[in-house]
């Protein structure tokens, strides 16, 4: 057996990481390629406790981010949900209103941005409705799959068992769907925070793509790399989340 394949996948993870860190050192000191546009680990790493434990103001844009991405991302999950089981449950209805949904989830979420910040202004509802718009289709679409992935010879054998219609969509139908569902939950999750990032950079108070588009403006580029390590970080946080809920909530498998 090799050295890297005893090597735990953790380990392995952050030698690599740690290497990748000193090259970039390297290149910066060095002078290889100008700092200004590559910035610098430990100016990245001076940022980023700077902004956590000094003046904090990392902490407040974070917030506001966070708040922002679950609200759009819980009602968003909810209208989907609803809608999705709605089209299931009721197929002429799915028949009307899947041409206006298509062509709503069509439009190109950006060029949206500005009517929002016309309708709801700066503050975080604007932010939430860009969310929400990306996270409904994207949860709609995986409620509707998910619920007629359902084996129908389970439904044919609870109906012919006597089972109800409200009973075989109860007992058989939904439980059946949720695994697809929450696939479409994590991936929902995530384009509720691009959503919110994607509108606080437009134009926003506060919030980390405000301050993206603010050190990004100012050419402060240890800035901009410290706020996209922290929304990496924060994307694969929620990600493992999801995971996790949906792991505990499927255990009856």
């Amino acid at each position: 057996m090799t050295l890297l394949a005893r090597t735990p996948l953790w380990l392995a993870r952050l030698v690599f990481i740690a290497a990748l860190l000193a090259v970039w050192q390297g290149v910066a000191w060095a002078g290889r390629i100008d700092p200004i546009f590559i910035g610098d680990p430990i100016g990245i790493a001076r940022f980023l406790f700077n902004g956590f434990f000094v003046n904090q103001t990392l902490l407040v844009h974070l917030f506001w981010t966070v708040t922002s991405t679950l609200v759009a991302f819980g009602l968003g999950t909810a209208a989907g949900i609803a809608v999705g089981l709605l089209f299931v449950m009721y197929p002429t209805a799915e028949r009307f209103l899947d041409p206006i949904l298509n062509g709503l989830n069509a439009l190109p979420r950006i060029a949206l941005a500005p009517l929002f910040l016309l309708w709801f202004g700066l503050g975080v509802a604007s932010k939430i409705a860009l969310g929400f718009s990306l996270t409904f289709f994207i949860v709609l679409a995986s409620t509707t799959a998910g619920a007629r992935a359902v084996s129908q010879d389970h439904i044919t054998l609870a109906r012919t068992l006597g089972a109800s219609g409200s009973q075989v969509f109860r007992e058989i139908t939904l439980p059946g769907a949720v695994p697809t569902i929450f696939s479409g939950l994590r991936l929902g999750l995530i384009y509720a925070l691009l959503g919110v990032i994607g509108g606080e950079i437009i134009a926003a108070q506060f919030g980390l793509g405000q301050l993206l588009a603010y050190l990004a403006g100012t050419f402060q580029i240890n800035g901009v790399f410290g706020v996209l390590f922290i929304l990496a970080i924060l994307g694969t946080l929620l990600t493992y989340a999801m995971t996790q809920l949906e792991l505990r909530l499927l255990r009856w498998r």
